[in-house]
């Protein structure tokens, strides 16, 4: 429902820089500005380094700590893989799961992490949402590798730096990368079947191969309240309303059963936070395992109420099958 009020676009994360300083700072620091590699990046000639050390936290998913740049940095793109990660490799357009942390080569100075944040960030790779450096340093790494970047100005944020993470347009950026995990349009939820017994409720497909799950709609009576169900139970952390979530889903009218939206279809993921979307989803989804498929079935008054959109009647119940790919 990207094209309503359903799903909001939400910024990349750090990259972007939308990761840098206070929360609410950040959501006006993302609405007004534009990532930087939207603009034409060089191709980057990657080599080997120099990079600095990496003096504590070395293992995979520990934070690191990172000594300053050793003299002067490569004006070239300095990539080295310090863990070799035995998963897929990460492919042009994924949505790329990964914990890390950013800082200035000639001070050593912090500017974002992730790991103090508790939990991964997600963005697409590869397809100019993220600093360029990223963009052409990650792309057919492995999942499980941990990967060290010194990222040159001009494949950062350009001369123009980044003034809210205090990044001057002089300034090269040395990141660590631990590359969590990787979605596609293709990913659907992993876990237990659970038992739709209730046979006032829609029935929802249990098909993990990626391709849209079937709702079946009863012909009966919309219920009055939300539901919220699991249909594939994941084992990933449950959902708080301050989280983003990743998703693929499908949403269909309760009369007539007429699909109005799907990630299926467009053949992209969605990403979003709980705070922003409607009180169904919002509701719906709070308290859900990552990694699950979820009916959701929305009444008028946690939907969009006596206002009418695009494919939607007003006064509509809707019906989702919701799969949560990742929290962040």
């Amino acid at each position: 429902m990207r094209r309503r009020s359903l799903l909001l676009a939400v910024p990349a994360g750090l990259l972007t820089l939308a990761g840098c300083g206070d929360d609410e700072a950040d959501k006006s620091k993302a609405k007004s500005s534009k990532s930087p590699s939207e603009s034409k990046a060089p191709n980057a000639k990657i080599v080997a380094g120099p990079l600095p050390e990496v003096t504590k936290g070395t293992k995979f998913g520990d934070k690191p700590t990172v000594a300053k740049g050793p003299g002067k940095p490569s004006k070239d793109l300095a990539v080295k893989t310090l863990i070799a990660g035995d998963g897929g490799k990460v492919v042009k357009g994924d949505y790329l799961q990964a914990d890390y942390l950013g800082q200035i080569w000639d001070t050593a100075k912090v500017f974002d992490n992730s790991y103090d944040r508790g939990k991964p960030a997600a963005f697409p790779i590869g397809t100019g949402k993220v600093i360029p450096g990223w963009d052409q340093g990650l792309v057919g790494k492995k999942i499980g590798s941990r990967v060290q970047l010194a990222i040159p100005p001009a494949l950062g944020y350009g001369k123009q730096g980044n003034p809210q993470g205090g990044i001057k347009g002089t300034d090269t950026l040395v990141f660590v990368v631990d590359i969590v995990g990787t979605f596609n349009g293709k990913s659907s939820a992993k876990g237990k079947e659970v038992a739709q017994s209730n046979i006032d409720l829609p029935k929802v497909g249990t098909n993990t191969d990626g391709k849209a799950p079937k709702i079946d709609v009863p012909k009966k009576d919309a219920p009055k309240k939300l539901v919220s169900s699991y249909v594939i139970e994941g084992d990933g952390p449950e959902l708080k309303e301050s989280d983003g979530v990743l998703v693929q889903y499908k949403g269909v009218l309760w009369d007539g059963g007429k699909e109005f939206d799907s990630t299926y279809k467009r053949g992209e993921l969605a990403q979003f936070m709980l705070s922003q979307v409607v009180k169904g989803w919002s509701q719906g989804l709070k308290g859900k395992k990552a990694g699950s498929r979820v009916l959701i079935v929305v009444p008028p008054d946690l939907g969009y109420g006596d206002k009418k959109q695009q494919g939607i009647p007003a006064n509509s119940t809707l019906v989702f099958t919701v799969d949560i790919l990742a929290a962040l």
